[in-house]
């Protein structure tokens, strides 16, 4: 086996010298690239909001009476499990829609992405 010395390797690649005017930066840095909509985030979203509303209403219906007196210790975890739910899904279903209907101050950069992309 033949053990090639580093100094031997030859490069294609042209330098050139940078002007002493050049600060570090280039233009296209600068540029936003294409929004990506975080189409996972905000399936997750629509489902926290979905299920917790559901959670909220029966345990509504629970404090009411609606349902039987033997479910009534199952009222409070409903609802906390519900607003738990509700919260973050009806937060970020809201900047969604405001996002994917143009409003200002909205971005789809506002919902965490949870792509691994």
């Amino acid at each position: 086996m033949v053990r090639k010395d580093a100094r031997t390797y030859t490069s294609s690649a042209r330098y050139q010298r940078l002007s002493q005017e050049d600060d570090g930066f280039v233009d296209a840095q600068f540029k936003a690239g294409p929004k990506r909509i975080p189409w996972r985030a905000i399936r997750y979203a629509i489902l926290l909001f979905t299920a917790g509303t559901l959670l909220l209403v029966v345990g509504s219906l629970l404090v009411t009476g609606y349902f039987d007196e033997k479910y009534a210790d199952r009222t409070w975890p409903v609802i906390i499990l519900g607003a738990l739910m509700f919260i973050p899904g009806a937060y970020h279903s809201y900047i969604a829609y405001y996002a994917f209907k143009g409003y200002e101050g909205f971005s789809f950069d506002d919902i965490p992405c949870y792509d691994d992309d």
